[in-house]
């Protein structure tokens, strides 16, 4: 009878185990496919600011403040953005999204 509840009890922990693991691994690859997705984003929302720039040119003469910052804040972000830290692409598209 021993025996048994003992047996019990390592299978009951390695099937604790197992789903706690595959718990995790389900998590990491959703935060993983949540970051491509704003990787996406962020470099379709980088892609169109060449658009934006060109449609400004237009109105250097008293937007030439604007399209600098725009420009700047821009190199900021791509050059955060390769850096991977979650915290410098933050920083770098909030200042992006001020100076839009």
């Amino acid at each position: 009878m021993g025996w048994w509840i003992a047996i019990a009890v390592v299978v009951l922990l390695a099937a604790w185990l197992f789903l706690t693991y595959n718990g995790l691994i389900a998590a990491r690859n959703r935060t993983q496919e949540a970051w491509s997705e704003i990787e996406v984003e962020l470099k379709r929302r980088h892609d169109l600011i060449p658009n934006l720039v060109n449609t400004v040119q237009g109105y250097m003469g008293h937007e030439r403040g604007t399209l600098e910052a725009v420009t700047n804040a821009r190199a900021n972000a791509v050059a955060a953005g390769a850096t991977g830290d979650p915290q410098k692409i933050g920083q770098a598209e909030n200042m992006l999204t001020q100076s839009l």
